[in-house]
């Protein structure tokens, strides 16, 4: 019984996140989300007590999602890492110029789309985004951290100072691509981050 209700939980928080990845979240209204899921109001109402609540649980799913991915790109998990932590970071960051500009819905960064939207609608919706970007900058310092430790980094970088940074950077570029329209942003942010994420000078002898 609990898979189902899970299973089906997801599906409803599924088909909302790709219309409001579109249309922002007070864009859409809860019939949208009834339609797209193909659920009555009171099946909604079951998993859900309200518009407010859907989009909190929508939150956590997608920072939820959004770090595992992470985790499996940066290999929070694996020990040893297979792979330098300088790649593992710069495979991240073009991940998220490919994907930022894209067309595909599911794709687009939730954060992006809606922390300034939830910020001034609801406090329990700005506190998910709010520390789900903390938890993401947090495992960017660890991995800035296992590259300056394993010597594919270089040595005066700050690892949490850094991350913070390239967060930042990243997010106003991932804006400015959708006011503008192309990747030109995105592309600045890459050169951007490889100049600071530049792999260590060979010591002369």
């Amino acid at each position: 019984m609990r898979a189902n209700y899970d299973t089906t939980k997801r599906h409803i928080l599924d088909a909302g996140q790709k219309i409001i990845a579109v249309k922002g979240f007070s864009g859409v209204g809860l019939s949208e989300i009834l339609s797209a899921a193909a659920i009555p109001k009171g099946s909604f109402y079951h998993y859900f007590g309200s518009k407010e609540q859907y989009g909190r649980a929508l939150m956590e799913q997608y920072v939820d999602d959004y770090l595992q991915a992470l985790e499996e790109v940066l290999q929070i998990a694996v020990q040893p890492a297979q792979e330098p932590a300088r790649e593992r970071l710069l495979r991240y960051w073009s991940h998220w110029r490919d994907t930022q500009s894209g067309t595909e819905a599911m794709d687009k960064c939730l954060v992006v789309k809606l922390s300034a939207e939830v910020a001034d609608l609801s406090d329990d919706m700005r506190l998910v985004l709010c520390e789900g970007t903390r938890q993401v900058m947090a495992r960017l310092a660890d991995c800035i951290a296992e590259g300056i430790a394993d010597g594919s980094l270089r040595v005066e970088l700050e690892p949490q100072k850094t991350a913070q940074m390239l967060y930042q950077l990243w997010l106003g570029a991932s804006l400015l691509g959708k006011l503008q329209q192309d990747r030109s942003s995105l592309e600045n942010a890459m050169e951007i981050t490889l100049d600071v994420l530049a792999a260590p000078r060979p010591q002369t002898p």
